[in-house]
């Protein structure tokens, strides 16, 4: 079952808060407080929870989402002034607030709070009309500016938890992003430790073994058939160990780091959602491969930290399919829909086809990346 985060259950809560309200509001309060029949209001309601539920799930700052503020905030504003005098349901409206914040820009917060706060005293007005008193000008705009205060800072402390989430998911990313240049950098200076050693192996023994050869070679070729049986013998042996430095040689230049080690850095570098690696033991990766794999490990993972909603585990798998290798990352989080590549995904494209790889990605459950490349060395 995937855990809701820390925000939406605060939201699904004050959202709880407010459906009660709305279902007591005909119960407790008598027939006759209404301005317009209850069946109308209690429709209203029922459209209130409706467009909320739609417009949380809009882009932020996109026209759906206005529309969809504007019609919350008219439709509260009708809830609040159909039953003016209802202590409860200016929460409504300090509910609204906090919400605009996270589905439109500041401008538009303040649009809603102003609309809300002409609602409340179009309600207290009537309210004290229906009583039969005197408006009572001064207790009207306290009442107001109560709420109206109480709106504001709703909307102050909506965005600075929207704020803090966005600097843990930045902190996160910085996280993989360094746990895979620490990687990358660590096997720089391997490479060329491995490289220094490679040369001075092939420059030195190497050099000195084809010698060796040429001379007991030429020598074969001297009288004396015990001596001959003797050269022949070395020779065997010299090319035997030529060999097995050229073999150490070219082991050295195309070993590649532990790619179950270095994946494992990046995704432990992020505390949520928890990166789950598997590398198939007959897994084998050369140093560009390894690189790119390590890239695209970090794209998945910042894409899962960046735009995976809810997501609470995100699992890799690296295969041998064939003669391929294969990485698919799928996380858990809520569908995506349709992916526009970014630069990252446009990045690791160019860099998985570059080694003659292809590349797929799929947001219809959560989101799939799969990366295949061919396999250079062999199990």
């Amino acid at each position: 079952m995937r855990r809701l985060g820390a925000d939406t259950m605060a939201g699904l809560t004050v959202l709880g808060v407010c459906v009660a309200i709305l279902v007591l509001v005909p119960v407790a309060v008598e027939p006759d407080a209404f301005l317009v029949p209850v069946w109308a209001w209690a429709v209203a309601a029922v459209a209130y929870v409706v467009v909320t539920v739609v417009v949380v799930q809009q882009p932020r700052g996109s026209g759906r989402a206005i529309i969809g503020v504007a019609a919350q905030t008219l439709v509260a504003g009708g809830l609040v002034v159909g039953v003016p005098g209802a202590g409860w349901l200016p929460i409504l409206l300090v509910f609204g607030a906090a919400m605009a914040t996270y589905v439109v820009r500041w401008w538009t917060t303040g649009l809603v709070i102003c609309a809300n706060s002409v609602a409340l005293g179009i309600s207290s007005v009537l309210a004290a009309e229906r009583r039969g008193d005197d408006v009572v000008w001064w207790e009207a705009v306290f009442g107001v500016g109560l709420y109206l205060l109480l709106q504001v800072a709703s909307a102050f402390v909506s965005a600075a938890l929207q704020r803090e989430q966005r600097m843990r998911t930045e902190l996160s990313v910085a996280h993989a992003e360094l746990a895979a240049a620490a990687v990358l950098r660590d096997e720089a200076s391997r490479a060329s430790e491995r490289l220094r050693i490679a040369r001075e192996l092939h420059d030195l023994l190497g050099h000195q073994l084809t010698v060796l050869t040429l001379e007991l070679e030429s020598a074969t070729h001297r009288t004396g058939g015990a001596q001959a049986e003797h050269v022949e013998r070395a020779r065997s042996v010299a090319r035997e160990l030529l060999a097995d430095v050229r073999a150490t040689v070219g082991e050295l230049r195309r070993r590649a780091p532990d790619l179950r080690e270095a994946l494992g850095a990046v995704g432990a570098a992020v505390p949520h959602p928890r990166v789950e690696v598997r590398v198939a033991d007959d897994v084998r990766a050369d140093e560009e491969q390894t690189a790119a794999l390590l890239r695209v490990t970090q794209e998945a993972v910042t894409n899962a930290v960046r735009h995976a909603e809810e997501a609470t585990v995100l699992r890799i798998d690296v295969d041998v399919d064939d003669d391929r290798l294969t990485l698919v990352a799928q996380d858990d989080g809520y569908a995506a829909g349709d992916v526009t590549p970014g630069h990252g995904l446009r990045g690791i494209a160019e860099r998985v086809e570059a080694l003659g790889g292809t590349v797929r990605h799929d947001g219809t459950r959560g989101f799939r990346l799969e990366v295949a490349l061919p396999q250079r060395v062999l199990s």
